[in-house]
């Protein structure tokens, strides 16, 4: 008879290929983003070949070093985060639509953004910091940031703490629709703001450099740590919050640091590079598609796969039009868009299959 409390272990060969199939796509994500990095390097209006200039040519290592190499990493450094949120939120929400954004901080952002905006100079110079009110000194990165972590720790109050995930999902949903509100009516009432707002709304990494570089990586590091820690938390989450508190978790505390980690990845990443969507939908999902692992590798490996996903999308702006770029946020809103009805179609063939 066999001992259902302690079960015999699986064979090797059923035991190891989801390992292996999370240590492969590891490696493939390692070996895109080392590629994508050198391909980065490599694309601008200026032409493709400035890093085998560099050598010769004092101005294609200025054009590399100092605009596109940082640009790339920065937009991995960026998807990266929103991957990792979106992994967060998904396992913290139990929902495989949920995203960075879910808590209101992307509307926090951009009306942190809108009134940094109109507290500047009227010429959008940024000329009169010094006498302006505190956000407007915090500049447009600042603003942004504790805009975003505002939006959180809203819903956070609005929902009374995070005992209770439904709740919190709602208060989400309804502080990002109020701030939406006061954004538009601000924009109404300047018109000039929204003109400026256009850039941060539609997601760009064409201004990121290495200070921004080092901050978001300064911030993934230890978010990746945190998250790791974490992951068991999310397994026990994935089975029902009564099952995980029949195992002992602190589920509220827990849960704050769930979300802190979510503000925290999603709110750096808006503040360098604006509101680029889809980005922390779509990476794990490619990650569930590709191996089926629990949610430590799941959050790692979606946090490559969401810096892969920003870096391709940031090259092909750069492509498409040249010499003008696309917004990144709409490649990444246009594709994410296109993912998801396919998943639905591909959904939809196999219920009617079954």
């Amino acid at each position: 008879m066999i001992d259902t409390r302690n079960p015999p272990p699986l064979p090797e060969p059923f035991a190891t290929p989801p390992r292996r199939r999370a240590t492969l796509l590891a490696s493939a994500l390692l070996l895109a983003a080392a590629l994508g990095v050198l391909l980065g390097a490599s694309v601008g209006s200026t032409g493709w070949d400035s890093v085998w200039q560099m050598r010769r040519d004092d101005a294609a290592w200025q054009i590399v070093m100092h605009i596109r190499l940082p640009r790339t990493l920065g937009a991995w450094l960026a998807g990266a985060l929103l991957g990792l949120a979106g992994a967060v939120a998904q396992g913290l929400f139990r929902n495989p639509l949920a995203d960075p954004f879910l808590l209101g901080s992307a509307s926090g952002a951009a009306l942190a953004v809108a009134l940094a905006f109109a507290l500047m100079a009227p010429d959008g110079s940024g000329a009169a910091l010094a006498t302006a009110p505190p956000l407007a000194r915090l500049g447009l990165t600042g603003a942004a940031f504790a805009g975003a972590l505002l939006g959180v720790l809203l819903a956070l109050l609005l929902a009374q703490g995070a005992q209770q995930t439904l709740r919190l999902l709602l208060a989400g949903v309804v502080v990002g629709y109020v701030l939406g509100a006061l954004r538009d009516l601000l924009t109404l009432a300047q018109p000039d703001v929204l003109q400026a707002l256009q850039g941060f709304m539609l997601g760009i990494t064409g201004f990121v450099g290495w200070t921004a570089c080092a901050v978001m990586a300064g911030v993934l590091a230890p978010l990746l740590l945190a998250a790791w820690a974490l992951a068991r938390a999310l397994d026990a989450l994935s089975l029902g919050e009564a099952t995980a508190q029949s195992l002992g978790l602190p589920l509220a505390p827990l849960r704050l640091l769930l979300i802190g980690v979510l503000a925290l990845a999603t709110g750096t990443a808006v503040a360098q590079t604006g509101l680029i969507g889809f980005v922390g939908l779509a990476a794990p999902h490619l990650v569930r598609g590709l191996a089926r692992c629990t949610h430590g590798p799941l959050l790692l490996l979606s946090a490559m796969a969401g810096g892969l996903l920003l870096m391709a999308a940031d090259i092909a702006a750069r492509i498409l039009i040249a010499p003008q770029e696309l917004p990144v946020g709409v490649l990444t809103a246009g594709f994410g868009g296109l993912y998801l009805l396919w998943l639905m179609h591909r959904a939809s063939r196999w219920s009617a299959r079954a």
